[in-house]
């Protein structure tokens, strides 16, 4: 098969038409094509890296979590059994790998770097471009970002997921493999905690009646387009235990 031939098939047998799958790519790879779980990689590289930015804070260390979850997910590809989106599985595994390095950066502290510095200029690191915070906002994205990184780890991973990445409580349940119900109440369990902690960032009316200071969302815009949704399986009843 040769990839970048979307009327290809991963046994080299013409399509019924359109681009190759996600799914096809991975078991392409699995079969021993080369350049399949790049092409997969490069597809959801944007998002997955923005996942680990948001979740982390830190680029350097959001940079080695996407890379551990390459190599995991590039190594784990035989064993994936299809009861989810090929999305929804690259989630999940970049997902446990940042919390997995939070929680080794919490047994061994060091000074964190900042976030919102430019990688290369043609956009060709790890994890693509993000933009630097305009200089106006960058003390208030700063704020946000720590107390987000204030958080309890369950209760980060499903806000970064629904609020700031904009996934479906669906999806983000399928993707931290626990019952819908747990992520809205991490969700809610998470916003409470920010209110305190960003109560001062709430719009303050302006003398002619308008708004002078930005305010933080507080919920789940909408769906994110581009995110297919599979099947997936809840956790039981504990997991819906949280901590406060």
């Amino acid at each position: 098969m040769e990839v970048r031939d979307a009327g290809r098939n991963p046994t080299g047998a013409a399509s019924a038409g359109g681009p190759v799958s996600d799914l096809d790519l991975l078991h392409a790879h699995v079969a021993g094509d080369r350049d399949a779980f790049g092409e997969l990689f490069h597809r959801h590289r944007d998002r997955l890296w923005a996942v680990a930015l948001r979740t982390i804070g830190d680029r350097e260390e959001a940079a080695d979590a996407l890379q551990d979850a390459m190599l995991s997910a590039h190594r784990a590809a035989g064993r994936f059994r299809g009861d989810s989106a090929v999305t929804t599985w690259l989630h999940r595994i970049v997902v446990n790998a940042c919390l997995d390095r939070i929680r080794r950066r919490q047994a061994h502290p060091t000074v964190p770097l900042p976030d919102g510095t430019r990688g290369p200029e043609d956009g060709s690191g790890v994890g693509g471009v993000e933009p630097a915070a305009p200089v106006r906002d960058h003390d208030t994205a700063m704020v946000v970002r720590d107390a987000l990184a204030a958080l309890p780890l369950e209760q980060r991973a499903a806000l970064v997921l629904v609020d700031v990445q904009g996934y479906p409580v669906a999806e983000v349940a399928r993707i931290l493999r626990v019952a819908e119900g747990t992520v809205k109440s991490r969700c809610a369990r998470g916003r409470a905690r920010l209110a305190v902690t960003l109560g001062h960032l709430r719009p303050r009316p302006a003398p002619d009646g308008g708004s002078n200071v930005p305010g933080v969302t507080g919920g789940n815009p909408g769906p994110s387009p581009g995110v297919r949704s599979g099947s997936g399986r809840s956790r039981s009843s504990a997991d819906q235990q949280e901590e406060a």
